[in-house]
Order: structure tokens, then C-alpha cells, then sequence
């Protein structure tokens, strides 16, 4: 009999957490998690599932609009915010329920409680002393708001879905894909939109061309962009506020929105007990195999602060299981993971950009950009555009980049291709389904330039 209570306590009940302690179950394994907050994470909670509930009702208000370029005697009315926000969270609440039902039913011990360190095997869990042999951390992150006087006047990430009227008019500050779809889902369910951030364009670090018809794109929405600004405080101006710029801009609004980063949700946690000493912004470091500096703990997701992308802590969550537990030493691949950013009209991306692979070698880039067969009838300002990043040496396709309708899940698939080490050959000898958007990815032959 083991001298701890258990093989296995992970510490958080988000999507990599508790798809770690359910598999390291079914291995055998006695298993714990502990979660403070809610169960399935930011992501089931305030994160993907209800901003993407979001997205789509903001689609139901544009396809109103343009129905009557379609022959339907449409009316686009007032949104109801209420019955959205209804909606909504009665879907947060079942899946909620369903992540704790996963759990249950694996025969793994759950705690609503937060747990944090005594010693490297010794936790305190909402007051009860658990030991355990190995320990997963599991935490996630946490919006962060920029310091500057009067932050604690605006919103966060996680604010938006507590908000119980919809705002007239709102700032959101930040240039990553959480301010963009924060920005883009709001204008579309009718609030008035201004969008800073501090680069020339947003999305910085992604495709070059990506985030140009990304800023494009946000403008023909009726998004005021504010490209090179930053705030340097907020301060209440009537009832409303009124924010201002380093640059001396002055923006009356009714919110503010800050999705200016987060940071790993360790304050508190007691690493130093542990004997863990954290990273940059209170990450825990951790080795290829999840390892931290104690090797019976590890971390996960992204409180590691590696790809912070729900599927992949899920991946590397269950990876970790296999090889604790499971007799099947492996890894979770870090490398070509797709993702998209669901603003209007959507962008999704894989491998590597433009200018990270001409850094590595020679490649061909091969560019596309028309107005979808929609949009012909109903003269929306809505263009797509499509990208390959070849490598002239190998012929391999390093990237695919993807702006316009649908482009997630087109995505999904272009991915499949290029992890498996797909070609540009290979993509032209596909066979397109006509007539699509999709199809211009295997329709591609004009070389639209060389780099390298």
C-alpha cells in the first residue's frame, strides 16, 4: 500500500487538468483534482465556448442584414441581449456539470477547493492536509490589466461575460486574438468599437499578409482602429469614462476593455514550498517532458507559459498521463499547431509565417484574395484571403494562412496535410470541391513571389 493518498493530485479542473487525472484513471492510477473556480477552466467558462456562443449570434445580426440581397424579406432588429446572455450561460452550466461528471465517472476524487503547496508531496486542499505521490499543476492563467492609473475602472477578458446590459459604446485595448474577437463579436451585436494597439498592425507575430487583411478586415466592420496607441489612463467622465493615450488621444466611452495579456495563475500557490522556483511572470518551468525542477511534479497547459491553446494543454495532459501511468513514454509535438481567431470574417492559421520560414531557407509564397461567391449577391465588404509558404529546397509546405468565412474549419483539415509533411505538388494534385472557398488551396499555380 502506498504511503500517500494518492498516485496522482492535479492541481486545476480545466480542460489539461482534468483530461490528465481521467486518462492516468483509466490507467489505473488513484487520482485527485482540485478546482477552485469552475470546473472545465477558462475555456469552458469564460473563454472559448461562451465568447464563440457570442460570435455566432453577431453572424445571425450580418446574415440579417444581407438576407434581402438573397430575396428574403428580412428585418434586422434590435439585438436582445438578455436572451443571448440566457442562452449562454445555460450552455456554460452544462458543460460545466459534464466536466465534473467526466471525473466521477473515471473514480477520480474531486475537491471544489483550492489546493496549494506544504511540502513537494503535501497539499492543503480548502483546509484538508492530501499527500501524493506525483503532482500535476494545472492552475492556467489569468487576464492581467495594465498599470496605469485608473485600470481598475475597466473591464478584463473575464468581465465580458458578467456584463448584464450590452454597452453603446466600448474601447477594447490590445492587438492579440482575444481583443480582436472581443472587439469584432461586441461590433457586431451593435456597440459602437474603438481597438488599440501598440504595433502597426495587430497580431504581431503572426503571417504578414494575415494581419494585414485582418486590419482590413476589422475596419470594414465599422471597427475604429487606433494602430500605435497605448493607454496611459482611464478616468470616470461623467457616467461614462473617458481614456487617454500616450499619445494624447482622448476616447469618451461607456467601457473599457483591457485584453493587454495574461499571466500563469500562481500567486499563491506555494511553489517555494515546493522547492520550485517560478519563471517569467510566475510560469513554472518545465522540461520537454513536463517535468519541473522537482521531478515527481509537473505542469501543464498554460501555466507553463509554452503554446497556451486549450487543445494542446488537453494534448499534452493526456501525453503526460500516458507516460506516468500508462507505460507509454510520449510527448505532446508543439510544432505545426493550428489555431484561429474567430472575429468576422474569421482567420485561422498553421506552420510557420512567411518571414519565420524565409529566416530558415529559400521559400515560394503563393497569395489569393477575392470576394467570396456570397458576398458577390450581397456586396458586403467581407474578402478572403489565402496563403502557402512553400520551401523552395524540399517543396514541403511550411504554412497555410487563412482570412474569410469558414476559415477554421477549412483549417482543420489543411493541417492535417501539412503535419504529415505534405507537399506543394501534393496539394496540387488534389482535387478541389467545387464551388468553394476551400478549393484555392489545392487551385493555387501563380507564383506570387520568392523570398530567399
Amino acid at each position: 500500500m502506498s504511503a500517500y493518498d494518492f498516485d496522482l493530485f492535479v492541481i486545476g479542473g480545466g480542460s489539461g487538468g482534468v483530461r490528465c487525472g481521467r486518462i492516468s484513471a483509466g490507467h489505473g492510477a488513484r487520482v485527485a483534482v482540485a478546482e477552485e473556480r469552475f470546473w472545465g477552466g477558462t475555456c469552458v467558462n469564460v473563454g472559448c465556448v461562451p465568447k464563440k456562443i457570442m460570435v455566432h449570434a453577431a453572424e445571425y445580426g450580418q446574415w440579417a442584414g444581407e438576407a434581402p440581397a438573397f430575396g428574403w424579406q428580412a428585418e434586422k432588429g434590435a439585438h436582445d441581449w438578455a436572451t443571448l446572455v440566457a442562452a449562454r450561460d445555460a450552455e456554460v452550466a452544462r458543460l460545466n456539470a459534464i466536466y465534473a461528471r467526466l471525473l466521477g465517472n473515471a473514480g477520480v476524487t474531486s475537491f471544489n477547493a483550492r489546493a496549494t503547496f506544504i511540502d513537494p508531496h503535501t497539499l492543503d486542499v480548502g483546509g484538508q492536509r492530501v499527500t501524493a505521490e506525483r503532482i500535476v499543476i494545472a492552475v492556467g492563467g489569468r487576464p492581467q490589466r495594465p498599470e496605469i492609473p485608473g485600470a481598475e475602472l475597466g473591464l478584463v477578458s473575464d468581465d465580458l461575460f458578467t456584463l448584464k446590459e450590452r454597452p453603446r459604446r466600448i474601447v477594447v485595448v490590445g492587438g492579440g486574438y482575444i481583443a480582436l474577437e472581443f472587439a469584432s463579436l461586441l461590433r457586431g451585436l451593435g456597440p459602437e468599437v474603438d481597438l488599440l494597439y501598440r504595433q502597426p498592425l495587430p497580431l504581431r507575430g503572426m503571417d504578414g499578409d494575415l494581419r494585414e487583411a485582418m486590419a482590413e478586415a476589422l475596419g470594414h466592420q465599422g471597427i475604429r482602429l487606433h494602430p500605435g496607441q497605448m493607454p496611459a489612463r482611464l478616468e470616470k467622465a461623467g457616467e461614462g469614462l473617458r481614456l487617454i493615450t500616450e499619445a494624447g488621444l482622448a476616447l469618451e466611452t461607456d467601457q473599457v476593455m483591457f485584453a493587454t495579456g495574461r499571466v500563469p495563475h500562481t500567486d499563491g500557490l506555494g511553489l517555494e514550498r515546493a522547492g520550485i522556483a517560478p519563471g517569467r511572470s510566475g510560469c513554472v518551468p518545465v522540461t520537454l517532458e513536463q517535468a519541473t525542477t522537482q521531478p515527481h511534479i509537473f505542469a501543464i497547459g498554460d501555466v507553463t507559459d509554452q503554446l497556451n491553446l486549450t487543445p494542446v494543454a488537453t494534448a499534452v495532459g493526456h501525453a503526460l498521463a500516458d507516460t506516468l501511468f500508462g507505460g507509454n513514454a510520449r510527448t505532446a509535438s508543439f510544432q505545426n499547431v493550428p489555431t484561429a481567431i474567430f472575429t468576422s470574417p474569421p482567420a485561422a492559421t498553421v506552420g510557420l509565417s512567411e518571414e519565420v520560414a524565409a529566416a530558415q531557407g529559400p521559400v515560394d509564397v503563393y497569395v489569393t484574395r477575392f470576394t467570396p461567391m456570397r458576398h458577390t449577391i450581397s456586396k458586403a465588404a467581407r474578402r478572403t484571403m489565402m496563403k502557402l509558404v512553400v520551401s523552395r529546397r524540399t517543396r514541403r509546405v511550411l504554412g497555410a494562412h487563412m482570412l474569410g468565412e469558414d476559415a477554421a474549419e477549412i483549417m482543420q483539415g489543411i493541417a492535417v496535410a501539412i503535419v504529415a509533411g505534405a507537399t506543394k505538388e501534393d496539394f496540387d494534385r488534389t482535387i478541389g470541391i467545387h464551388p468553394t472557398a476551400a478549393e484555392e488551396f489545392v487551385t493555387m499555380r501563380t507564383l506570387t513571389r520568392q523570398v530567399g
